[in-house]
């Protein structure tokens, strides 16, 4: 498949071995000798890409030189599956407290997802005001209160569909159907790693499995291979998959030796294939994951980080345990240690985190799909969604990192400001809310306004979709947005496919 880059350098596949060492001694080239790391049979194999890239002969990622100058290096997207309503957590409607429990009527024929077009319900949060800048922020997202003067609200996102596979893939990808890059994929394609050691690209799902779609919301697509996102669980024994052998008769010497055959097979084939991007992006799994194996146990090891910021992450309980139900104290120790692993990613050079909050459907509730009952489900989870997010915001400013990273919160859609059942709301396209801070971001601003009820925007010819929220995101990190293209099917594909604007008022 012939692919072209519009705008930047195109990587050419390389046999990565040290300066100097050519034919037969490349060949058998023994690895481990080059950093004498007979435990992991790896070290060779990192210090060997490594030399050929201080060489110059590997590029870390696709663009050489940016589009223009950057104010952001990195971004940690914070996604909210099942659809968290912003009129009970961001965008206060006092006109629904007016109104609560009357027949809804919109003035127009309205559409549910399933049978939300029950009486007006104002939110079972309380909003009170934060900051300077006197946002209303509910009292479920209270923690966030200390944070709203660096954050950039808006009230006017759109969306397509209320299928959440489809809405969650916009998000993530700027398509509604599967094959298409995540955003943070195509981040680490254009500006590739900080850091030798660490993934460019980490996803943190949540604990209880993942959202609709899986990994294809932070797949490569079309992109090579190795841009997709890594998975780590910082909630289990074994965080990162497959990163040590587990059964008990294989030894360093036969792990090493199984690698180098493995590795000498996979070099050959690659140059009777040079284009296919899925073998390369193996080769270079084993050459991370030799890396990985000395970085990440530290990089995912929290014990020496002092109590009080231990506790400002809500993970001062160690070994709690928790009832049955969806508490907050439990969701606060879950989400927040994905937000503390976040930014000890992001200050070892990790480019792009992505941390998920809920589940694909399951009953009980442990995601933000709120049919049934709101307050019970919201509650909990928006309480230790904002103890994390409030907390990674502070600890990055505090060390000088917020300056020159993007925060995003986003969800698929938002929610009905009428009721389902009696307790619930309904899907709702029409409207939602995402916010950004830092990397650029003027904080302490609302823009784009929704309408008196939350149903649709203010200005329904003017609302702001997932594409400005991407070409905006770009922009900061240096990449013009339509020049980040690469040919496929014939179609040169961008991440904001053939619309987006740049969100200017929300520029410092």
């Amino acid at each position: 498949m012939s692919k072209k880059i519009m705008g930047l350098g195109k990587r050419n596949p390389q046999n990565i071995v040290p300066p100097g060492v050519g034919g037969d001694a490349a060949k058998n080239l023994n690895r481990r000798g080059f950093l004498g790391n007979a435990a992991t049979g790896f070290g060779g194999l990192a210090l060997a890409a490594m030399l050929q890239r201080d060489a110059g002969g590997q590029e870390t990622g696709t663009m050489k030189v940016l589009h223009h100058p950057a104010k952001a290096k990195r971004v940690v997207q914070l996604f909210m599956a099942g659809a968290a309503s912003h009129i009970d957590l961001w965008d206060h409607k006092p006109l629904l407290e007016k109104l609560h429990g009357q027949e809804s009527d919109f003035g127009e024929p309205v559409e549910a997802f399933q049978n939300g077009l029950g009486p007006w319900m104002q939110s079972p949060f309380q909003f009170s005001r934060h900051g300077q800048s006197g946002k209303m922020i509910s009292e479920a997202v209270q923690p966030l209160g200390e944070c709203v003067d660096d954050i950039a609200f808006i009230h006017n996102m759109v969306g397509k569909t209320g299928v959440h596979s489809q809405a969650t893939l916009l998000q993530a990808t700027g398509f509604q159907r599967p094959g298409f890059p995540g955003m943070g994929a195509w981040v680490s394609y254009a500006l590739g790693s900080i850091n030798d050691n660490l993934p460019t690209f980490v996803v943190l799902p949540d604990h209880r499995g993942f959202a609709s779609n899986g990994p294809k919301n932070w797949g490569a697509g079309f992109l090579p291979a190795h841009a997709q996102g890594t998975t780590i669980f910082p909630q289990r024994k074994n965080p990162i998959a497959d990163l040590y052998p587990k059964a008990s008769f294989i030894t360093p010497e036969a792990e090493e030796a199984g690698r180098q055959l493995l590795q000498q097979w996979n070099r050959d084939y690659q140059i009777q294939r040079a284009e296919d991007s899925r073998l390369e992006a193996r080769i270079r799994s084993y050459e991370l994951a030799a890396k990985m194996q000395l970085s990440a146990p530290e990089a995912l090891d929290i014990s020496q980080e002092p109590k009080h910021i231990l506790k400002m992450y809500g993970l001062d309980r160690p070994h709690a345990t928790y009832p049955e139900e969806i508490n907050a104290a439990e969701e606060a120790e879950y989400f927040g240690r994905k937000c503390l692993i976040a930014r000890r990613m992001l200050e070892r050079g990790v480019r792009f985190v992505q941390i998920w909050s809920g589940n694909d459907n399951s009953f009980p509730r442990r995601n933000w799909d709120s049919h049934e009952n709101l307050k019970r489900d919201h509650g909990p989870l928006a309480r230790g969604m904002a103890v994390g997010a409030a907390a990674l915001l502070k600890d990055l400013k505090q060390r000088g990192l917020l300056e020159d990273t993007i925060v995003l919160w986003t969800t698929e859609f938002g929610r009905m400001p009428s009721t389902q059942g009696s307790l619930g709301r309904d899907h709702n396209p029409h409207v939602f809310t995402n916010w950004l801070a830092g990397g650029g971001i003027r904080g302490g601003v609302s823009m784009g306004p929704s309408d008196a009820w939350g149903y649709k925007p203010l200005d329904r010819e003017n609302p702001t979709q997932v594409y400005d929220v991407h070409a905006t995101i770009l922009h900061l990190l240096g990449i013009d947005h339509e020049k980040l293209t690469v040919l496929h099917n014939g179609i040169d594909r961008r991440l904001t496919d053939v619309h987006g604007k740049l969100l200017s008022d929300l520029l410092v």
